[in-house]
């Protein structure tokens, strides 16, 4: 339940605390005393979305507090939860569960745990088939079936979409098909092999040039042996002799010796293996051409990127190969996942049926004791064209509010009255159900008054046996049965006009009353009718 409520520099509040007791409380005041500012404050610190403008007026932040009491709910707690949410000037807020900071929806998801606010503008829900849909799920309590449900429909989902993906591709590719292996081809045929630019560079410049690289071979091999008369610089450091003068330079000559000695042989071979072939010429100037040719009409930098593109097109040939066998298996999952999705979705639609019957007269009689006599309410489940992330039924509530009269969905045939009435009735069964701590009703009792006033004033009263009602009211007649009763009003300050809430005591209950009753100046007849009305209800 809500315990306490801490608002500092919202709209018209500067500061406010207030303590809520257990059981059926009623708020009452004059419009545009503040009770939307309150309960505005309140859904902020829920989750809702915040407004910089709502910060008061030369005010850097705002601080909106509430703090619960947990007992008995799902809420892995057994005492005091305190939610504070901060809102500053320049648009930032933060949200603090303990003190310890929570992402906004963490926030929403901890705060649709502890409280429900029926505000004004939320009987235009009764429109809304989900909505209508969420009523008949509450009741069935079938979360466990529904959360199967959702998670074999997106597995379903999942399937049919890579059976689509797979079969647009291999549509795809069959347009491509023989563009697709006419590349292949040319890549394939084409005998690629990495570094192969490479090598053949280096060979076509060995053999456009032979005749020159064997000159210079042989000019170095004379250098270092000499002509037939000898004279070469490796005869010429044999013939030093330097042993006894200076034997460190003999060694380091004697080195030399043997360095040019293996150079010369090495020249020798090289020049020995030096051919004079125009025909490989030919064909590696035309093998060079060729890798040209194709890296040019793939638009490729090098042979290796050649190659990367020729075992990507085989994949492609390859998949091409194989797509019939990938679609058979993507169909038959789809087959598989759609079966258990159906087992499911029956299941869920089962459910449903089982409760309607008791819904259409849980709210046929509410609607009864709040004076519509000839009320009439049915709920048929009709099958959807096909899977939605809520199952196969389509819920809608057909209403009638007269004799002889056809039933027609609620928006179409109801007053405002009565969908007030009727959401009463609703929140009161599914209150039963949903087990919410807490529910604030703000301003339910919109078109109706007299007798039907206190009718739903005693359904409230009725539910706050279980969990906290509090009812935001202009009506007499509810604001008597409540068992604690607070007023919202406003007072001038030097700086400002500002809202203020306060707990009223009996005499001061008499008095709010009777100036509901006769207007501001409470006269003597509806003091009078404002305690009659209290103890009735006392």
């Amino acid at each position: 339940m809500l315990k306490h409520l801490h608002i500092q520099n919202y709209a018209l509040i500067s500061h406010l605390d207030i303590d809520f007791s257990g059981g059926f409380s009623v708020l009452t005041g004059e419009t545009g005393a503040g009770k939307s500012i309150i309960l505005g404050a309140l859904a902020l610190v829920l989750g809702a979305r915040a407004d910089s403008k709502a910060i008061t007026d030369g005010e850097e932040k705002c601080i909106i507090e509430a703090t619960f009491y947990v007992q008995g709910n799902d809420v892995q707690c057994t005492n005091e939860i305190i939610i504070r949410r901060e809102l500053y000037a320049n648009g930032k807020s933060r949200s603090f569960v303990d003190d310890s900071v929570v992402t906004l929806q963490e926030l929403k998801a901890l705060a649709n745990q502890l409280i429900d606010i029926h505000s004004q503008h939320a009987n235009l829900l009764i429109e809304n088939e989900d909505f209508q849909l969420g009523i008949v799920d509450a009741i069935a309590v079938n979360e466990e079936l529904k959360a199967e449900y959702t998670t074999r429909y997106e597995a379903y989902l999942a399937a049919q979409t890579r059976l689509n993906d797979l079969q647009a591709l291999a549509r795809k590719s069959r347009q491509d098909a023989d563009y697709i292996q006419y590349r292949y081809n040319l890549l394939s045929e084409a005998g690629l092999q990495a570094g192969e630019m490479e090598e053949l560079d280096q060979e076509q410049y060995r053999l456009s040039h032979a005749e020159e690289i064997r000159n210079n071979l042989l000019q170095a091999t004379l250098a270092l042996n000499g002509g037939l008369e000898g004279g070469g610089a490796i005869e010429s450091l044999r013939a030093c002799r330097l042993e006894d003068a200076a034997p460190e330079l003999q060694e380091r000559i004697e080195s030399a010796r043997i360095e040019l000695q293996d150079i010369a042989e090495e020249a020798e071979r090289k020049m020995g293996n030096i051919e004079m072939d125009p025909q490989r010429l030919i064909w590696v100037e035309e093998r060079i051409g060729k890798l040209e040719e194709l890296r040019h009409k793939f638009n490729a930098e090098s042979v290796e990127e050649l190659i990367g593109m020729r075992d990507e097109l085989a994949e492609q040939v390859n998949r091409m190969d194989s797509f019939d066998f990938d679609i058979e298996q993507a169909k038959k999952e789809v087959d598989l996942r759609r079966e258990e999705l159906t087992q499911t979705a029956q299941a869920l639609t089962k459910s449903r049926k089982a409760v309607v019957g008791t819904i259409c007269t849980r709210l046929t009689e509410g609607m009864k004791m709040l004076g519509v006599p000839h009320a009439k309410i049915e709920i048929p489940v009709s099958p959807t064209p096909d899977f939605t992330p809520e199952g196969c039924d389509i819920v809608q509530i057909l209403f009638a509010a007269n004799l002889n009269q056809s039933l027609r969905a609620v928006s179409e045939v109801a007053s405002g009255g009565e969908i007030s009435r009727l959401m009463l009735c609703i929140k009161s069964l599914i209150a039963s159900t949903k087990g919410l701590p807490t529910i604030i009703f703000d301003e339910i009792d919109t078109g109706v008054s007299g007798d039907i006033a206190t009718q739903m004033a005693s359904i409230m009263r009725e539910m706050a046996s279980s969990r906290q009602i509090i009812a935001i009211t202009h009506l007499p007649q509810i604001a008597a049965l409540g068992q604690t009763h607070y007023k919202v009003y406003k007072a001038d300050t030097d700086r400002r006009t500002e809202t203020h809430i306060r707990l009223l005591n009996n005499d001061e209950r008499i008095t709010e009353i009777a100036s509901m009753l006769s207007g501001k100046q409470a006269t003597e007849a509806a003091i009078l009718t404002a305690k009659q009305l209290l103890s009735y209800t006392s």
